[in-house]
């Protein structure tokens, strides 16, 4: 099968084309990353998938399509500047989606996020829309809810129901995105621990607990939500709670020289616990194959 993988080059993007490749796919690739960034046996497309020229002329000929596009970003960048995570990723779902249908496309993954749920210790799959997403995740929650609405839009007006939904948990992995501004938790602190930060200063008591998953488990749980033709969300996580501190204790005793960690406990922790309801993936064979411990070393 031809299959575009919008978003390619990044975390869920290079093992997810490892898997097509191993599957026997014709794998392309579009990103506005460098060509050197592309996995290997794959057709790379340097392209902004905000336009839609650029969309219809990457799917034009491809039966599947995965949306792994997202402009994301620390909290501090979600709040001193929402517009660029906001509107690239409405324009990324929009027309990446638009182009697909038109060209004809079979099969279409489209990758949300957990800033869609609402404030919850678990979510679920059924209620994102019995309240408003979190403050802190309002802007990429809403992005994002825009492209389900838009699949479900579709079904209704067009028959198609070929669109597969997926919210991972919080993903890490290899090629993830390490740079100061847009790091994510365990990104940021791997940095920071092997940058020779020490102390390492962590905000919090380390209590906060969040469902951490692989990005290869993520890659194959897409996979699967594809080729079973699943059109319900589906939450791809570890189903179950990693605190905080835990997860500090493991980067550090994976880094060289290790650093003392210090926990500001004048600094907010967060949520108490935030994790995936995970028994609709697990209905479909769906569970993580690489442990924190195990994850956390290949990251590093």
């Amino acid at each position: 099968m031809n299959i575009l993988i919008a978003g390619g080059t990044g975390l869920i993007g290079r093992p997810l084309v490892a898997l097509l490749v191993d599957h026997g796919a014709r794998v392309s690739v579009a990103s506005l990353d460098n060509e050197r960034l592309a996995p290997p046996d794959c057709t790379f497309h340097h392209l902004d998938l905000t336009e839609m020229s650029n969309c219809r002329a990457a799917c034009e000929g491809q039966d599947v399509v995965f949306n792994l596009l997202c402009a994301k970003g620390s909290p501090a960048m979600a709040r001193d500047k929402p517009a660029s995570i906001f509107v690239p990723n409405v324009l990324f779902s929009m027309n990446l989606m638009e182009a697909a249908r038109v060209c004809g496309v079979e099969r279409f993954l489209y990758a949300s996020s957990l800033a869609v749920y609402p404030p919850a210790e678990v979510f679920h799959e059924d209620e994102v829309w019995t309240d408003f997403p979190s403050p802190n995740d309002q802007f990429a929650g809403w992005a994002k809810r825009m492209g389900e609405l838009q699949a479900e839009a579709y079904a209704i007006e067009y028959d198609w129901q070929g669109v597969s939904i997926v919210r991972p948990g919080n993903t890490y992995g290899p090629f993830d995105e390490f740079r100061t501004h847009s790091a994510m938790v365990i990104p940021s602190l791997i940095r920071r621990a092997l940058s020779g930060e020490n102390p390492l200063i962590v905000w919090g008591d380390g209590s906060a607990k969040r469902d951490f998953v692989y990005a290869r488990d993520v890659a194959r749980g897409m996979l699967m939500a594809v080729e079973n033709a699943i059109t319900t969300p589906l939450n791809l996580g570890s189903g179950k709670g990693t605190a905080i501190r835990t997860l500090v204790e493991t980067i550090v005793q994976h880094v060289p020289e290790p650093p003392e960690v210090v926990w500001d406990t004048s600094k907010p922790s967060g949520d108490l616990l935030r994790i995936l309801d995970t028994s609709r993936a697990q209905a479909l064979g769906f569970a993580p194959e690489v442990n924190l411990d195990d994850g956390i070393a290949e990251t590093i």
